[in-house]
């Protein structure tokens, strides 16, 4: 096989620096009969391929291996092979581990003005199996690989490899999103015609939230089934950032990982996620992003609430709704089965098994009682029989002075329908349900047209539900029956165990109760059934009587708190709905992001015993550095970020075992609802029976999302000089409360010996110090921040993320430069040829690469007005930037 190859003379050099070097793909392999053909040439504009031919040598690879030192030097020739025009030195480089003689050869032989050669690359593959495993194969894609060998500061030679990746998660997830979301609108939907009859106020409301609802999941069902036609590249190029089938998909999303040999040292690894800042790229920024528009949604929501007649519910009441509904969801069937297995250790006449089965269902139906201790569900439950047709109210014949009752009238008066469905309305910053002794007297509106009256304060501060006013028509409602129908569950709990108690013996009471049965009512339960008879045959009836009770307490509980999601979701048309869709489109975004992190670091991890300590004890801080600017579309872009990172903190990981060790079952899986959502990672039997006991019985495993942001480009500039940088400052003081905290959490639970070691010996707490006065100080452009804020990362055991607009440009300017201030802090690189290896890093590594997927072209897209705003840290060498299409 006859092999050529283009090595490129640097420009203005006497003494060439090659930077281009090859290696041989798998689906080529070399042999000793093969030959390579090395070409030189002088280029002066690479982007315009203007170079001249200066000469070429031909070598086999046997020559190569039988050479003394695995070098061979060769004379260029010139075109017609009679003219020597220079020489060239080659090397075979062995990518494994490197001994300390080694070092030292390539120290003794390389000609001192070779500081920095890229010496291999590789766009097929990787150059190391540990870096290829099938653990990895099955999540991350598509590696391109550089290597480098630059010299340190005592004359020895370190080897660099970067390696980049796609991930099959940038689709993945947020298919598996699209799909949750889906079933969770049809979910509600079937809730909300559940609801039962309503007047007709209330079920035209609830036809317009189905309705739209309905256009929701419609689209996405549209978008899912467009991006299940989707093959090829696992990436969004930053060029098809605004489409609308792929709104869901993450920009750019790459892994990039540095890998460090050097003499007398043990390998080091740094990792860190490339992606595009998560934003609504396709529905624009001409509004803001998501911090302003829902600040200024809720402020309008109020006015809302009035228009459409609704109770006013806060974000905080919603949620706690949609809490309550997933709880009762979630434990009925688990108290259900767990009574069937209480049921079958009788059966059995297992009294371990018994006490066992016992214990677990009284566990779970406390957590069920307690999850329903909450006013809201008793006041939703009041006015869901307000909205109910044919209720009238209950002083309809003691009216008070001046009022008259009136009964129910399906179309009241324009004047009257202010007071129409609101029972009770809630005074300004008032939760409803949680009435205070300081609380102004409650105006209690009707479903009818007619007055008000006002419901006078308890002692204790409470308002007496039962002097509210909905009934029904031909019977009052008994607003304590929700009180008696939540205790029955717990008091038939208390009779299973005393009959379990009975079985065994022992004293009929159960001491350790919280609400003992009165001595009679407990010896009418127990003497009804004969204690000589089968286990089953005495438990079966209290069983029975105690799933009955916890099957009403979730029809009433389901119903009132759907009543209160729909009056939320009315007085939130259209609006609401459109910022639940943009709220989507940039939490799939985000997430896919974090997934890919928190994967590639638990590879890396897997034989750490410290960090797996940390994981299931602490949890993980994921860092995101933003270099979003504070200025025009970019603003809208960090607004929608803010909001997407912090909704990242209810997301859990959990580590399954897989099926098998096929790559589809190594897949993460996605489940939840949009309050919270768990990502299982699924691992092979062999990886997976090696973790911590914690880790392997399902416990839940945190992440702290963190967000810093410094806008570097002259958009940036404008902003400092002439524009608005609040939102930066309050969100770099909000991450850096956040990351402190964290800090001092992981500092009370786990050691710092399971920590990673680095040569800098700055303190943790001391860096943070340094990072609270930065995040405080007035100053354009403190890139500090984002160094600080990487390195306490890093320390910490935390993945790190790095985002722009696109993740190619800027995004490439910073992993660049944290790669290259890694190798000068942490492996000695010679401080004198730190910005040579940069340019090195840019001019041809992995990040032009990307630039090249995402645009077809190898120039990063700044010009050079727009690099004069830059710090000069961050501008790329001559000849690597232009005016392109991004």
């Amino acid at each position: 096989m006859d092999c050529c190859f283009r090595l490129l003379k640097r420009r203005g050099s006497r003494d060439p620096l090659f930077l281009t070097g090859v290696t041989f793909p798998p689906e080529y392999p070399a042999s000793p009969e093969t030959l390579v053909k090395l070409t030189v040439y002088d280029v002066r504009d690479k982007a315009r391929d203007n170079s001249s031919f200066l000469g070429s040598a031909t070598f086999s690879v046997s020559d190569l291996l039988r050479s003394k030192d695995d070098q061979l030097t060769l004379n260029l020739r010139s075109s017609d092979g009679v003219l020597a025009v220079g020489t060239v030195l080659v090397s075979r480089v062995n990518m494994g581990e490197m001994e300390e003689g080694d070092m030292d050869h390539i120290t003794a032989d390389v000609q001192q003005a070779q500081k920095c050669t890229l010496v291999c690359e590789s766009s097929q593959g990787t150059l190391n199996d540990k870096d290829n495993s099938p653990l990895t194969g099955a999540v991350f894609k598509n590696p391109v690989c550089k290597v480098y060998k630059f010299q340190t500061v005592d004359s020895k030679w370190m080897l660099v490899r970067e390696q980049m990746e796609e991930c099959t998660l940038s689709f993945s997830i947020p298919r598996q999103l699209l799909h949750l979301y889906i079933q969770e609108d049809m979910r509600r939907i079937q809730e909300l015609r559940d609801l039962g009859e309503l007047s007709p106020h209330w079920d035209n409301l609830r036809k317009e939230v189905i309705g739209r609802y309905g256009q929701v999941i419609a689209a996405y069902q549209e978008t899912l089934a467009e991006l299940n036609k989707i093959t090829g590249p696992s990436f969004k190029p930053s060029c098809s950032k605004a489409q609308r089938y792929l709104e869901f998909i993450p920009i750019n999303l790459h892994t990039q990982r540095m890998r460090v040999m050097c003499p007398r040292q043990t390998d080091a690894f740094y990792d860190v996620i490339t992606v595009g800042a998560p934003a609504a790229h396709f529905q624009g920024f001409k509004g803001g992003g998501l911090q302003r528009l829902l600040s200024r949604h809720e402020a309008e929501k109020k006015s809302f609430s009035t228009a459409y007649q609704c109770i006013y519910y806060s974000p905080e009441h919603t949620a706690k709704a949609q809490e309550v509904l997933h709880s009762v969801g979630h434990l009925q069937p688990l108290i259900s089965g767990l009574a069937d297995q209480l049921l079958q250790a009788a059966q059995q006449h297992s009294m371990a098994g018994l006490r066992e089965a016992l214990k677990t269902l009284a566990g779970k139906t406390e957590q069920f009682v307690h999850a329903l201790k909450d006013e809201l569900v008793k006041s939703a439950l009041l006015a869901l029989h307000a909205a109910q047709p044919g209720y009238v109210t209950k002083n309809q014949n003691q009216t008070l002075p001046g009022h008259q009752g009136h009964s129910h009238q399906d179309h009241p008066s324009p004047s009257q329908r202010g007071q129409q469905g609101q029972s009770p309305p809630q005074n300004p910053g008032h939760s409803p349900g949680q009435p205070s002794a300081t609380d102004s007297p409650v105006v209690v509106c009707n479903n009818v047209d007619g007055g008000s009256q006002t419901a006078p304060i308890r002692e204790d501060g409470q308002t007496p539900l039962k002097r509210q006013d909905s009934i029904p028509c031909h019977k009052e409602y008994d607003e304590e029956e929700w009180d008696r129908v939540w205790a029955d569950v717990a008091k038939s709990l208390n009779c299973v165990i005393a009959m379990v108690d009975k079985l065994q013996e022992q004293e009929p009471i159960n001491n350790n109760q919280e609400q003992p049965i009165p001595k009679q009512v407990l010896a009418d339960v127990i003497t009804s059934h004969n204690p000589e008879g089968d286990w089953r045959e005495q438990l079966c009836p209290l069983v029975v009587r105690l799933k009955e009770c916890v099957a009403e307490v979730v029809v009433r509980a389901r119903r009132a708190m759907t009543f209160v999601l729909l009056q939320e979701a009315a007085c939130s048309i259209p609006q609401g709905l459109f910022l639940k869709q943009r709220r989507d489109v940039v939490f799939s975004q985000a997430l896919a992001a974090l997934a890919c992190g928190f994967v590639m670091r638990l590879y890396a991890g897997m034989e750490d015993k410290g960090f797996l300590r940390q994981l299931h004890l602490v949890g993980l801080v994921a860092q995101f550095e933003s270099l979003l600017s504070t200025y025009s579309e970019e603003i809208g872009m960090l607004e929608d970020m803010e909001v997407g990172i912090s909704d990242l903190h209810r997301v859990a990981f959990k580590i399954t075992q897989a099926k098998t060790d096929d790559p589809c079952d190594l897949q993460p899986v996605v489940i939840g609802r949009r309050d919270h959502y768990t990502v299982e990672v699924p691992l092979p039997r062999l990886a997976f029976q090696t973790l911590p006991h914690e880790i392997k019985e399902g416990k839940a495993l945190q992440v702290y999302p963190v967000l810093f942001n410094v806008g570097i480009n002259e958009q940036q500039t404008i902003a400092d000089r002439f524009g608005d940088i609040s939102l930066q400052e309050r969100i770099n003081q909000r991450n850096f409360e956040i990351l402190d905290s964290y800090y001092k959490s992981l500092s009370d639970k786990v050691p710092s010996e399971c920590l990673p070691c680095f040569q800098t010996q700055t303190d943790l707490k001391d860096l943070l110090g340094t990072l609270g006065q930065n995040v405080v100080t007035k100053k354009r452009k403190n890139v500090e921040i984002l160094w600080l804020a990487g390195t306490i990362c890093r320390r910490l055991n935390g993945i790190r993320f790095t985002s722009c607009k696109s993740a190619k440009d800027r995004t490439s300017m910073s992993v660049t430069l944290e790669q290259c201030a890694l190798l000068r802090d942490e492996h000695q690189l010679n401080k004198d040829y730190f910005t040579r290896a940069l340019d090195c890093m840019r001019r041809e590594g992995c990040r032009i690469e990307n630039v090249q997927k995402n645009i077809k072209c190898r120039k990063y897209a700044f010009n050079m007005l727009q690099l004069m705003a830059f710090p000069k840290i961050y501008r790329p060498p001559e000849g690597t930037y232009g005016k392109v299409d991004s």
